[in-house]
């Protein structure tokens, strides 16, 4: 990630209450947090036990709406 120049938006007391943020790097982190929902999903459905399925019978469960 780029160096960002973020700026904060305080309250009457000076407390930061919120960051702004260049449009394009919070698309940026957008990006990065779908990739790492990914990944996430990915290292659980490893770590499920599970047993493989012939490539036509997922593809039938996949256009049927799923397993049960």
């Amino acid at each position: 990630m780029n160096a960002v120049h973020e700026e904060y938006l305080v309250d009457g007391a000076g407390n930061r209450r919120a960051v702004v943020l260049p449009l394009a790097v919070w698309r940026e982190i957008q990006a990065d947090l779908e990739e790492l929902d990914d990944i996430r999903a990915y290292d659980a459905a490893k770590a499920a036990p599970s047993e493989p399925l012939p490539f036509e019978q997922a593809l039938r469960e996949i256009q049927a709406g799923g397993r049960d």
